[in-house]
């Protein structure tokens, strides 16, 4: 059998598993009530609630926010009215809300360049049903990861780029994500700035991974750089883009301590290892649906 055919027949049984799961992510103005409301509201629909998490802003004019996971039989067909039940109920507080379901596996693009730490990383969670996933395409402007994404069954799509022909080249990204129905974009160090009016196709569907170097060391080298610094942590930052660069919500980070026996090399190889892990979690909360976007941050509900 293989890895393709393998990997789809445990998403099948993934979907057919989880085909009752449903999750509910709102955010409203706080008040009191929400919660009992809510609960009620699943209860009245023959739901069980699985997990449930809150977050208020400020208890007093703040903003509410919660997820919450829940089963209920046969919600595949139940599940239309019940949206649309909630919808008069969301009204009343302020909602702003989403419903998504457990077989309903979102579609992911990732975009890769010649750096391939994110891009394995990634391909190995996938491939122990890690990632709650269908990988439809990989989107890249070097031949070098063709071989192992092409192992894998996964269409691999070489597009040159460069700021000449950016924008020929975006048009037929975004004409690939429309014919692979891709709901996630995940830049797994893709060396290529992109464009406001690509961006604007994909609000809060693009997410991106970098070192935190950032305001410190923008630029080229940012190692290099880092090391004649004598920095003594190092780290990585994965954040939605927007078209502010490298100033979308931030989903996760995380660092490593240095010190000076660790040379360039050194900083790079830990770089990379911090990098591949904090991106492959902000994917997974993502396709969890255990991210809301408020204003210019996130509340993630791990």
């Amino acid at each position: 059998m293989s890895v393709k055919i393998n990997i789809e027949k445990k998403a099948q049984q993934l979907n057919k598993q989880f085909e009752n799961r449903g999750r509910l992510l709102v955010k409203c103005p706080d008040r009191p009530g929400i919660v009992a409301t809510v609960s009620k509201f699943l209860y009245d629909h023959d739901s069980n609630i699985i997990e449930s998490s809150q977050y208020t802003s400020d208890p007093e004019g703040g903003a509410f926010f919660i997820r919450i996971e829940f089963h209920c039989e046969d919600l595949v067909n139940k599940r239309e009215q019940m949206e649309k039940d909630f919808d008069m109920l969301a009204s009343k507080f302020s909602m702003d809300y989403d419903f998504t379901y457990g077989n309903e596996r979102k579609r992911t693009a990732i975009f890769v360049s010649q750096e391939p730490h994110c891009l394995m990383e990634l391909l190995w969670e996938w491939q122990n049903g890690d990632l709650e996933t269908d990988i439809a395409v990989v989107i890249s402007n070097h031949e070098d990861s063709r071989e192992i994404v092409e192992s894998l069954g996964i269409p691999f799509h070489y597009i040159p780029a460069n700021k000449d022909i950016r924008k020929q080249v975006e048009e037929e990204q975004i004409r690939l994500m429309k014919e692979y129905n891709v709901d996630l974009l995940i830049l797994a160090r893709y060396m290529q700035i992109l464009t406001p009016e690509f961006v604007d196709h994909f609000p809060n569907q693009i997410i991106n991974i970098h070192h935190s170097f950032l305001p410190a060391f923008i630029g080229a080298r940012p190692y290099e750089r880092a090391y004649n610094r004598g920095v003594k942590l190092i780290g990585a930052t994965s954040h939605y883009v927007t078209n502010d660069l490298d100033e979308g919500p931030i989903i996760e980070q995380d660092i490593e301590r240095v010190d000076h026996r660790d040379h360039v090399g050194d900083l790079k190889k830990i770089g990379r290892q911090i990098e591949r892990r904090v991106l492959t979690r902000a994917v997974k909360w993502h396709l969890e649906d255990r991210v809301i976007v408020h204003d210019n941050k996130t509340i993630v509900f791990q």
